[in-house]
Formats: structure tokens, sequence, C-alpha cells
């Protein structure tokens, strides 16, 4: 101990002989060995933590060794030499003595702070930034608090652009104030857009809700607050000759504003100076953008914010009141086919479920053509089964309103309904689709096409769908039978097979044997496969049971109402009968297959 103090004191005493020596020379008498040895000694200090020491000698104005510009290139290499776990440290150790030194600065002070700001925050950027709140109480590297101390570090320059902005309404010196432009723009990048936000139980003072509170208020001193969240989106100039660094400005600026509406109308910071006069629907469009760049990122963080703004945007409207017309803007197409996307591919599974509600928030807000016409456009998008399947039941959810209201919907009845229902009532590859892969969409189909045989009556005919069975049958259940009849050869053949081999278990049992990475696995026997046969066709079993329920409630519908009708022959009925049939001795199949 004694001789750590020691080899603290002779850094210390170092570096104020230093200083007493040069306080005595003229300024032509210095040399650059001299402020060289001023250099070393000051780096010794801010090694062993003695910053204020340092602090005091630049603050005092009798000592000629310090040059600002000498002293801010200094200051500004320790920075940007550290690393890893000691980056946040040596920040915090060397902010004030960075501060007092741009104090100083006469010359390009704007360039200086931009420098300084910066550095510090690309050094800060590949710290990893606590999520959980364990994580944020630890703040093992320091992150959360080094955040905090840099915005202290900045606000000499904000009140700075703020006193000279209140002298002269014409202010015109715009360096300073870009440059913490930048700062705040980097900072709702990171570490603010990958941040947990929300209130934590248990944490009185969120360190990232107090900096996301320091920022919010810095662009609204600057007066950039407003023009950031309305102007901003139709597009700023660009400094950049190069193509590839203007293209990766204009994504890490997309990211920043993202953030900074989800701040604004999700966690509400800096609302009290929002102007209260826009409707519902423009907010929404202005957001919209901001929500399909959150929604095309894979992080849990960002995907939660990007639903979280959607949600928040679609709550201060009322159902039914967003024009059709705001389709025409391709984020309106867009974000649902996002919402599609986090729905199916996400591995969480609370934003797999936000994002359906979400997407039936917003199919809600629309009037009967902007319904229609997403409706129309998710069937043609989504390749996904499932997310077919819902559209279908949400298509039939409209039809049911329009018959059941005492006001017609032309988007959900006649010729329109016919158009969508030629999106609905199809196979996608005829009949070799597959009808496991499909059966979400097939079943959901079925189901709407008894819907319609069964409530809309033949003499109204308000849906349409009396005129055109002949083409349902034609393109929908005719190729859905020849498919039954191949998944019946298909499992005719698999069983022959299973049967044969059982046969010859006895003389040997191992059948098949598999081979990874050049390694010979266990084998499979007969048994073994014949057990694992029916995990496969029980899927089958259960859509096909559905498929016979619905298709007796088709043919019993067609046969007391349309027995007779030119445009419906009982040949017709009779095939649909036939199909029937397939799915009963479908189901005979799959339940021999499951007989050991």
């Amino acid at each position: 101990m004694p001789e750590e103090q020691s080899q603290t004191t002779m850094a210390v005493d170092e570096l104020q002989a230093i200083i007493q020596r040069c306080q005595i020379l003229e300024e032509s008498d210095f040399r650059g060995e001299d402020f060289n040895l001023f250099q070393v000694a000051g780096q010794k200090c801010l090694e062993d933590g003695y910053a204020a020491q340092l602090l005091e000698v630049i603050q005092n104005e009798k000592n000629k060794l310090c040059n600002p510009k000498e002293l801010f290139l200094g200051l500004l290499e320790q920075i940007e030499q550290t690393s890893g776990e000691q980056v946040c440290p040596t920040v915090m150790l060397l902010l004030q003595p960075l501060q007092t030194v741009l104090l100083k600065l006469q010359n390009k002070k704007a360039y200086s702070v931009g420098l300084s700001l910066a550095m510090i925050m690309n050094q800060l950027t590949p710290l990893p930034v606590p999520y959980t709140k364990q994580q944020i109480q630890e703040d093992k590297l320091g992150l959360c608090r080094c955040c905090n101390a840099v915005v202290d570090f900045a606000k000499p320059f904000v009140n700075e652009v703020v006193k000279n902005m209140e002298k002269s309404s014409e202010y015109n010196d715009m360096e300073l104030k870009e440059e913490l432009l930048k700062f705040c723009m980097k900072s709702l990048k990171y570490p603010l857009l990958t941040a947990h936000l929300e209130q934590l139980e248990g944490i009185e003072e969120h360190p990232f809700r107090h900096f996301a509170t320091e920022i919010i208020d810095i662009l609204q001193d600057i007066r950039e607050l407003m023009p950031l969240v309305f102007i901003h989106h139709k597009g700023r100039r660009s400094y950049w000759e190069n193509q590839e660094f203007e293209d990766i400005e204009r994504k890490n600026s997309a990211d920043s504003l993202a953030c900074l509406s989800y701040l604004m109308f999700v966690q509400h910071f800096g609302i009290n100076c929002f102007p209260m006069v826009f409707s519902p629907s423009y907010l929404l469009q202005c957001n919209m953008t901001h929500i399909e760049v959150l929604l095309n990122r894979t992080e849990e963080s960002m995907l939660s914010k990007g639903l979280d703004l959607f949600e928040s945007c679609l709550l201060r409207m009322e159902d039914n009141s967003l024009s059709h017309q705001y389709l025409e803007f391709r984020d309106f197409i867009n974000v649902p086919q996002d919402l599609v996307k986090v729905m199916t591919l996400c591995p969480m599974e609370y934003l797999r479920k936000k994002s359906l509600n979400m997407l039936q928030l917003f199919i809600d807000k629309f009037d009967a053509e902007g319904k229609y016409t997403l409706f129309r456009c998710l069937l043609k998008t989504s390749n996904h089964a499932g997310v077919q399947g819902y559209i279908i039941q949400k298509i039939k959810d409209q039809i049911h309103l329009s018959l059941t209201k005492a006001h017609d919907n032309v988007w959900f009845t006649g010729h329109h309904l016919i158009s969508l229902l030629d999106l609905v009532l199809f196979l996608p590859e005829g009949a070799e689709t597959d009808l496991l892969q499909n059966s979400d969409r097939i079943m959901a189909s079925l189901n709407l096409l008894r819907y319609l045989v069964i409530k809309d009556c033949e003499s109204e005919n308000q849906t349409g769908v009396w005129t055109i069975l002949a083409k349902i049958e034609k393109n929908f259940l005719k190729p859905l039978h020849v498919g039954l009849n191949m998944s019946k050869a298909h499992y005719e053949a698999e069983i022959k097979n299973k049967r044969e081999n059982r046969r010859d278990a006895n003389n040997s049992n191992t059948v098949c044997s598999l081979t990874v990475s050049e390694e010979k696995m266990p084998a499979m026997t007969t048994e073994m496969q014949l057990q694992h046969l029916p995990n496969w066709t029980v899927f089958h079993y259960v859509g096909f049971c559905h498929c016979h329920f619905v298709t007796n409630s088709i043919c019993t519908r067609l046969g007391s109402h349309l027995r007779g009708k030119k445009n419906i022959t009982s040949n017709q009925i009779f095939q649909i009968a036939i199909l029937l049939e397939e799915a009963i001795t479908y189901l005979d199949l799959i339940d021999e297959i499951k007989t050991p």
C-alpha cells in the first residue's frame, strides 16, 4: 500500500514539477519537449485515477502548457485507445477534463464538440445494452451511468445554443446545433432503440428512461423535436456523395426516428409540448414508416417497440373510420405483410400473438372497401395456409355482417364477393396440392362455402354464390376429389409396404438404417416404422373428419334447394356426394393405419 501511494505521489509530483518549471519561462522559450513531458505526466495521472489533479491544472489560467487544442487531442486519444470493460470508466474519468478544454476553445468549437461526442458514442456502441431488470441494476460495464454522464457533458453546449437562439430569432450559427442533433440521433439508435424502456418495479429511477428524457429535452431545447417528428420523414439534405454512405446514414436515421416516435407516442416523453390538433388517421400515417422499420427487425426489443407503437396509433381510432384510400400508401400495404412475417416466423410466442391481435385491430379500423382490399392483398401475398385460413374466416365474418345488417354492403355481396371467392375457393396447385400443408386453408374455405349455401337462400342469392356453384365445383371441389383419391392411393401403398415388411420382420427385425456425418445411427425396426406412421397421418385424420361434416352439409343443402335447377344438375350434386364418400373412405384408411 505505501508503495502504491509513493508511485502516485511521484506521478503527481512530476506533473507539478513540470508545471512550476514552465511557469517561469517566457513563451518564446517553450520547446516541444516541454509539452510532451507534460502530456506524459498527465496521462500517468489519468491512468492512476487522479483526473482531479489534472483538472485543476487545466483550469488554472497561469499554466501556459495547457494549450486547449493539444490537450483536446490528447484526451480524445485516451478515449480512442480504450476498449472492452475499460471504456465506460475511462470515458467517465475524462469527461470533465474534456468538457473544460472544449469550453476554452475559441476556434472550431462546434467541430471539436461533435468529434468528441462522436468518438464517445463510437466507443460505447459495441457494448451490450442491459435489458433485464437484473442487468440494469447490476450495470456491470457502467453503460447506464456513462450514458447519463455524457448528457451532463453536453449540457453546457446545449445551453450555449439556446442562449444564442434567444438573442436572435435568425440564429445562423448552425454548426454546434447540428453536432448536438447528430448526438441525439445516435443516442436514439443506441442505446435507446435496444433498451427496455418500460417502467420496472423496484427501480426508482430507470437509467435509460432518464437518459431518454434528457435526449428529448435537448431536442426540444434546440427546437428540433417537432421538426423531427413531422418533417424529417419527408427527407433531409444528404451530405454524402458516396451512395453507400448515404444509404447507411438513411438507415441509421430511420432507426433513430422510429425510436423517437416510440418514445413520444408510447412512452409519452415530450408529449407535453405535442400539439393536440392532429387527427388519429394522420398520426397513424406519420408513424407507419417507423412501424415498418421496427417490424422489419428481428431483435425482440425492436419488434416489441414496433407492435407497441402500432397499437398506440390504432387505439386512438374508431372502428370502420379509416378510409380505404390510405391503402394507396405503400406503408399501409407493407405493414400487414410484416405482421404476417412476425406471426409465422418470430420464435417468441407473445410477439406472434400480439402480431395477430394487431392485424385484427388494423382490419377493424378500415371501412368496408378497405377491408375488402386488404383481404385481397393478404390472400395474394401470404403463402402460409394458417394465415390464409384466418383471412378466409374474417371474410366469412364480414359476409355475415352484410347479410344481417339492415343496409346492404356491396363489397361483401354480389359481384365484388364473387371476385373475392375466386381467390378463396380454389386449390393452389390443383389436384396435386399438399392437403396436409394446406389443411387450414381448405377447411376454412369449406366452412365458408357451407355458410354461404346455408345462410344465403336460393331465392335471394345476395352473395351470388348460387350462380357460380358450377365454377366452384370445377375449380375447387373436383380437384379436391382427385387429391383425395391420390392421397388414398398413397396411403394404400404405404400400408401394403409396411405389411410386407412386417411379414419379413420375423426373419430380420432390422430393416432400416441411417448414416449421419459418416456415423451410423441405431437402426429402425419394422415395428418402430409402423409406430411412427400414425404420427404424421393423424393431422389428415382430424382434418378430414371435419371435411366429412362440411361436405355432408353442402350436399344436404344442395339436395334440398337445387334439385332440378338447370344450372346445378343432379349429376353435379352426385359428384359432390362422391367427394363425401371419398372422405369417408379416406378416414377408414387412416383408421387402418392407426391400428397396430
